[in-house]
């Protein structure tokens, strides 16, 4: 008992933190006489939005990684098959290079003998903007390739995960002018992918 107490006192705390940062970049609260967040003031106008619906997220969840990930439901009906070909296509259209493909679950299955809920990732990169955003920061080399997950739930639905993009183009200082052009077309095209894969539209 004590510990789920200490859980959600520290989960209410990130979201009144996230709540103050959203008000000091609207309102510019303190924010003339705190030199260390002096630079707030640059922050992307969406970052409060991004921050706070990052913690109302992680309030609902308790899970960290749910709250920096968008996910769609696959179509009842569509198999984990009929999901690859829509997601192949659909990057193909978009001209986005499927750098690689993982195929976790069948690994899983191959080195333990057991049969596993379907897993796999698949990697897309474009290789002039993935070298713009190393350009400007090399942290942003983690973000990448960007990643679609296909993923069979335990009840045996199946669902597409990706990260929040937004986090990266909207969460800090405001990205040069091309460089948010061309990362938002990149979010665009992998949020294409979530949609028609989840929905088998070609």
């Amino acid at each position: 008992m004590i510990k789920f107490v200490w859980n959600l006192l520290a989960l209410v705390g990130l979201a009144l933190v996230a709540g103050l940062i959203w008000a000091m970049i609207t309102y510019g609260f303190g924010l003339q006489n705190i030199k260390d967040l002096g630079n707030l003031r640059s922050f992307d106008s969406k970052a409060p939005e991004v921050y706070m619906e990052m913690a109302k997220q992680l309030l609902a969840t308790g899970n960290a990684a749910e709250a920096t990930i968008w996910k769609e439901q696959v179509q009842e009906g569509l198999t984990a098959q009929d999901v690859e070909e829509t997601v192949r296509f659909v990057a193909n259209e978009h001209n986005i290079k499927n750098v690689g493909e993982l195929p976790l679950s069948e690994q899983v299955a191959a080195m333990t003998g057991e049969e596993q809920r379907h897993l796999k990732i698949y990697m897309f990169c474009d290789p002039l903007t993935a070298a713009q955003m190393v350009e400007y920061s090399v942290a942003f080399s983690a973000y990448l390739p960007c990643r679609v997950t296909v993923v069979e739930d335990q009840e045996g639905k199946l669902w597409l995960y990706t990260l929040n993009m937004d986090m990266m183009i909207h969460g800090g200082t405001k990205l040069p002018p091309k460089l948010f052009v061309e990362a938002n077309k990149v979010k665009e095209t992998i949020l294409d992918i979530m949609k028609r894969g989840a929905t088998g539209e070609f």
